[in-house]
């Protein structure tokens, strides 16, 4: 979940060279006769720290049993969540005292709120083994009372905070269940990592390219994969030139994971037209939607499906180019929704399905979210069952790029 405005315009993203005209279902070789074949792309959402901290009568995840059979039911099988691992490393079992990211918001709490990582992480991941929902760990880097991320000065003490907390789920032999880790959400996003001061300083959303933070973020992975050679490993992105994963060298990576909507793409144009700028202590936002967002949406809807499309075949063709594979769990229509007066949940998930049957057809996604609001908070999305299997069932029928299929962030799919 991303709070900034990005000036990208997708109109220029031929110049890079990197959208390829044969990209989609059709050139796609189905690899029948390999013998890992039956692996698919896995659908996943992203329940980030709610699910541990929206626990109180009514949030959505007070029952996580019931919660978690729900999202089987929608056709779910992977999650990625907040480990919270700035707090475990520091002490695993205190009671931790959290300010609130936002109020306006129906991610986390709304609220100043006191949350225990473990053993309820550990209970949380065996829970999901047991349904075979695989978990993808990362971080919004919540701040407790203490700011205890301002901790995070270097990269070798961000490998170190994740190798502890890597360590606890160990120990319960839980390892097993996670797909992947992302070591940052949206790096170097100044709300998600305030303890890195990028150069220059004002590149934050979507500026990972720069050599700080590449420097940063190539010596924390290998660190971290020094004690756990087995786990795929990242850091997730937003905005920015999603061209630049072709030209990077990303190769530390076991996967790309990047966020996209509509509502970001060429410079914010949906956004700027709605109204929208991501306040996140004032109703004014989402007073914006109400007003503008549905007439915004309608009066050019194939002009924001086709840009859609182009952005998912530019980042299709980078992550290609870089023989990586990609993960979306943030996606693909707006960014900030919830339930509340005059919003229609329709158009939300129209925008979604274009995304999620965009980026199946090309191959190079082994996990893909319908939404990020595939949640049991946002009750008029989540309620509506049927639109989750179909996308879901879409998602997990779609095939994945032979050159992909070995590497071994695949054979955590099965």
């Amino acid at each position: 979940m991303e709070r900034r405005i990005f000036v990208k315009n997708i109109a220029a993203a031929s110049a890079f060279g990197v959208i390829a005209p044969n990209i989609g279902a059709a050139t796609l070789v189905n690899p029948v006769n390999k013998p890992d074949a039956g692996i698919k792309p896995r659908a996943i959402t992203m329940w980030d720290f709610s699910w541990l901290e929206r626990r109180w009568p009514g949030a959505g995840y007070e029952d996580w049993d019931l919660a978690l059979d729900e999202l089987l039911e929608r056709g779910y099988n992977a999650v990625r969540i907040d480990a919270f691992p700035q707090l475990v490393s520091e002490n695993p079992e205190k009671t931790w005292t959290l300010n609130e990211v936002w109020n306006v918001q129906d991610w986390g709490s709304s609220d100043v709120i006191q949350v225990q990582v473990q053993p309820l992480l550990n209970q949380f991941i065996a829970k999901c083994r047991d349904r075979d929902i695989k978990v993808g760990l990362s971080t919004w880097f919540r701040r407790d009372v203490d700011m205890t991320l301002m901790k995070i000065d270097s990269a070798a003490k961000m490998a170190n905070i994740w190798v502890k907390t890597l360590k606890t789920i160990g120990d319960a032999n839980l390892l097993d269940a996670i797909l992947y880790v992302d070591l940052c959400n949206e790096w170097p996003g100044d709300i998600w990592c305030p303890f890195f001061t990028n150069d220059p300083p004002e590149q934050t959303f979507g500026y990972w390219q720069t050599d700080k933070s590449m420097k940063f973020m190539k010596e924390s992975v290998e660190l971290v994969r020094v004690a756990y050679p087995e786990l795929p490993l990242c850091y997730s992105f937003t905005g920015g030139q999603p061209a630049l994963y072709g030209e990077k060298d990303l190769s530390f990576f076991n996967l790309i994971e990047h966020h996209c909507w509509i509502a970001q793409l060429n410079d914010s144009e949906y956004s700027k037209a709605v109204g929208y700028n991501y306040e996140r202590f004032s109703p004014v936002g989402y007073k914006n939607l109400v007003k503008n967002s549905e007439r915004v949406y309608l009066e050019k809807k194939e002009y924001w499906h086709q840009l859609l499309r182009d952005e998912i075949k530019l980042i299709a063709s980078a992550a290609r180019k870089a023989n990586q594979p990609l993960i979306t769990t943030e996606c693909w229509g707006i960014v900030d929704f919830k339930d509340w007066p005059g919003l229609n949940w329709d158009i939300v998930k129209e925008m979604c399905e274009v995304g999620v049957k965009a980026a199946a057809e090309t191959g190079q996604w082994i996990a893909i979210a319908t939404s990020n609001f595939a949640g049991p908070q946002f009750v008029g999305m989540w309620r509506d069952k049927e639109y989750h299997q179909k996308l879901t069932g879409l998602i997990k029928s779609s095939a994945i790029h032979p050159d992909l299929i070995g590497k071994n962030i695949c054979k955590r799919l099965k």
